[in-house]
């Protein structure tokens, strides 16, 4: 991982550092370099960049466009600093001096977002190269001055560790991240952050009924498990949350099999699991002053002879039973069980996230979640997501649409009875298993890998949610 400090001037030892440019302020660059710029088609727009060459005995310079000055936000900055990592990549030292530009911004918020804009856009996954090509450059030094700097960078710099552990998660194929594998990374990750954790094998998970997750796992030759993990802040806690994640670590869609090329990327089906374990890991750095208890059915869906069949009924931790018409909408199956289990300890609000359907992406595109639920907690993962810059969009519940969930031998069926709404009635059903408690789901379709570069974000896992939710504690009820 990047190593990332700061420091009041540019080190000696840095070989490039940036020079921000807003696009209605490219007079200030100088005659010479305002020339170069324009023939280059160099605007100031955000995430643009343009390398100079330097003196022979200086740092070369790198622009780095902030799009206009009065539109320049905390996530201009965390872009900003993307670009101008991937821009000086072939370098081993370099410096930026991009926190200057805060104005009147947050100064803490804006050195965390850089941190986060270098550390993350450096990010590389390279577990399974035989010959993994290591990176070159090693460290990067943010210029600032002025109170809370450590405090601000310390976070920052666990922040991009906590989407890291997230990202490698969902990089790693399904065959080697078994859900047992899983939960020992968890029972690892979590103690060494101060986590209290506790794992569930098979006979357990069979003694506590956990019958959505027995059903699911019924196709794979490998157990499942179930995670706990609790993080207690210091002092009395001002509320007390459950996290629920989604851990299929790899769904091949069982009998209900998916088409070869709708499988290929199914190891990120435990994206919303993965989300759920790294913002744990940083709710302690940030002294988040919630208690959260996280809930993590991990298994596969495979096909086997004697897999869930279509029509099976199976029934959930609180009784509910479930007649299941397809077992590629397994996600749910598993969450009925984590729901009930959270719901059980009566929190003040459940948060669930998941790859559950295509349907959201279908609505919302591949860079943005649906959040469905409890208006008020619907509200506080909106302003969390709008603080992280991880885009999230209210979709409704509509209440004439439960009966599309009613089964003529069961209590609830697990898909719809028609092909639209498949993400609102994913929704309903998840609703059934909350006992009625304040809750939201956050429903991340295809955002929880990327096809190209984009931003902070390399191709592979992105790690989307860890921030959010570890927002949504930090700051809940303020």
């Amino acid at each position: 991982m990047l190593a990332i400090s700061s420091g009041r001037t540019v080190p000696k030892s840095a070989t490039a550092v940036d020079i921000p440019v807003a696009s209605d302020e490219l007079d200030q660059l100088g005659a010479d370099r305002k020339r170069i710029a324009e023939l280059q088609g160099f605007e100031g727009e955000i995430g643009q960049t343009l390398v100079l060459a330097g003196a022979t005995d200086q740092a070369i310079d790198v622009l780095v466009g902030l799009g206009a000055r009065d539109d320049i936000t905390v996530d201009t900055l965390r872009r900003a600093a993307a670009a101008f990592v991937r821009a000086v990549s072939g370098h081993k030292a370099v410096a930026t001096t991009l926190a200057e530009q805060a104005g009147s911004l947050d100064a803490s918020l804006v050195l965390r977002a850089i941190v986060e804009g270098l550390g993350l856009a450096s990010y590389s996954y390279n577990e399974q190269k035989s010959k993994p090509t290591p990176a070159t450059l090693r460290k990067a030094t943010v210029v600032a001055s002025g109170k809370g700097i450590k405090l601000a960078i310390d976070q920052g710099n666990a922040s991009v560790a906590a989407v890291t552990l997230a990202r490698d998660l969902v990089n790693r194929p399904g065959g080697s991240l078994l859900p047992a594998v899983f939960a020992d990374i968890a029972k690892s990750v979590g103690t060494a952050a101060g986590l209290k954790v506790t794992v569930w094998d098979e006979k357990r998970i069979a003694k506590e009924k956990l019958g959505g997750l027995i059903g699911v796992n019924k196709g794979s030759t490998h157990p499942a498990r179930f995670v706990t993990l609790s993080y207690t802040p210091k002092g009395n806690p001002t509320a007390r949350l459950a996290f629920v994640g989604k851990g299929v670590t790899f769904d091949s869609g069982g009998l209900s099999l998916k088409t070869g090329l709708g499988m290929m990327s199914m190891k990120i089906d435990m994206g919303g699991a993965a989300a759920v374990l790294g913002a744990m890991t940083l709710l302690p750095i940030l002294n988040a002053p919630v208690a959260v208890t996280a809930y993590l059915p991990l298994t596969d869906n495979m096909v086997n002879g004697d897999a869930t069949r279509p029509g099976d009924v199976l029934t959930a931790r609180n009784g509910t039973t479930i007649e299941v018409l397809n077992t590629d909408a397994e996600g749910r199956l598993i969450l009925a069980d984590a729901l009930s289990l959270a719901a059980e300890a009566k929190p003040d609000a459940i948060i669930d996230i998941a790859t559950l359907t295509g349907a959201v992406t279908a609505a919302l595109g591949p860079k943005i979640a649906g959040v469905l639920g409890t208006d008020d907690v619907v509200a506080a993962c909106e302003k969390a997501a709008a603080a992280t810059s991880e885009p999230v969009w209210h979709l409704p519940l509509p209440a004439d649409y439960r009966s599309m969930l009613d089964s003529k031998i069961a209590d609830l069926r697990n898909i719809g009875t028609g092909p639209y709404g498949g993400a609102l009635t994913a929704g309903l059903f998840l609703q059934e298993f909350t006992n009625g408690l304040p809750w939201a789901h956050i429903d991340l379709g295809v955002t929880a890998s990327v096809d190209a570069d984009d931003g902070i974000n390399i191709v592979g896992g992105t790690g989307v949610g860890v921030r959010l939710l570890a927002e949504l504690a930090a700051s809940w009820g303020a």
